[in-house]
């Protein structure tokens, strides 16, 4: 899976800075690899496929950010 065209902040503006495209980029690459290990990993260890995946998709949507959006740290 590819990562987004586009990367978006908190105002709708697109990210446009060539440096932080590369970095947003190079995390995507990383985190999608690690995800398959472990993904593989637990596939192998007796886990349902599809349970481990609900299970990511509740730690991701149960994150917050240490630090304000950028857009509001601004104003």
């Amino acid at each position: 899976m590819r990562a987004p065209d586009k990367w978006f902040r908190s105002d709708g503006s697109v990210v446009a800075c060539t440096e932080k495209v590369k970095v947003l980029e190079e995390n995507w690459k990383e985190i999608q690899a690690t995800l398959q290990d472990a993904l593989d990993d637990a596939v192998l260890m007796g886990c349902s496929a599809e349970h481990v995946k609900a299970e990511w998709c509740r730690l991701v949507s149960n994150l917050s950010s240490r630090y304000k959006d950028q857009s509001e740290a601004e104003k």
